[in-house]
């Protein structure tokens, strides 16, 4: 489901310190009803469901495939495309305490930045945007917690500006709602492998 941005903006997040220059682009509630200790668990999970690869919706993975070959065909997403001067890392700017905790699990296409007891943080970056996927550990209204999801973007330039426009509608139609599902099924059958470390 689909939150108002202060449900993120209103919580005492780490990430807020990171971000300035970012547009908070989404915040989605997550189907995962849990207790206070589920939140590694989360993390796992919410990792093995973000290859596009791997998603049940064909729509998604075709969406995904041609993303990947345009930018491939356009050099968007080359080792040169990334990391830089101008588009410098968020690992390298983080506070010390964080720099020093271990990582969390990076996924096919993003680089974890940080794990804490309820946050999760990964970024990419690429020729179209700098964005940065930020997951967290909320209490509910039953009393116990749920995973929470935000995106942040920042656009390189009129690329960025025009590609960030051009796939709204896709993301809102055909990337979020299905990946929801498959974090849905994964955590009611406990799916993702190992805990991975955590502060």
């Amino acid at each position: 489901m689909k939150l108002p941005n202060t449900a993120h903006t209103s919580r005492p997040w780490r990430i807020h310190d990171l971000t300035a220059g970012f547009r908070l682009e989404d915040v989605w509630a997550l189907p995962t009803p849990g207790g206070p200790d589920d939140f590694p668990r989360l993390v796992q999970i919410l990792f093995a469901s973000l290859d596009p690869s791997k998603s049940s919706s064909r729509a998604a993975r075709t969406l995904w495939a041609t993303r990947w070959k345009v930018g491939e065909l356009l050099g968007w997403d080359e080792p040169d495309a990334g990391h830089g001067p101008q588009r410098p890392t968020l690992r390298d700017r983080l506070p010390t305490d964080l720099r020093n905790t271990p990582p969390g699990p990076d996924t096919v296409h993003f680089t974890s930045l940080y794990l804490i007891d309820d946050e999760w943080a990964a970024e990419i970056v690429n020729r179209t945007v700098h964005g940065i996927m930020h997951l967290g550990w909320v209490p509910d209204a039953t009393g116990g917690y749920r995973g929470q999801m935000a995106v942040y973007v920042k656009p390189n330039e009129l690329l960025g500006t025009g590609y960030m426009a051009s796939i709204k509608p896709f993301r809102h139609l055909l990337v979020y709602p299905p990946m929801m599902r498959q974090v849905e099924r994964n955590w009611q059958a406990g799916a993702g492998g190992p805990t991975p470390a955590h502060a």
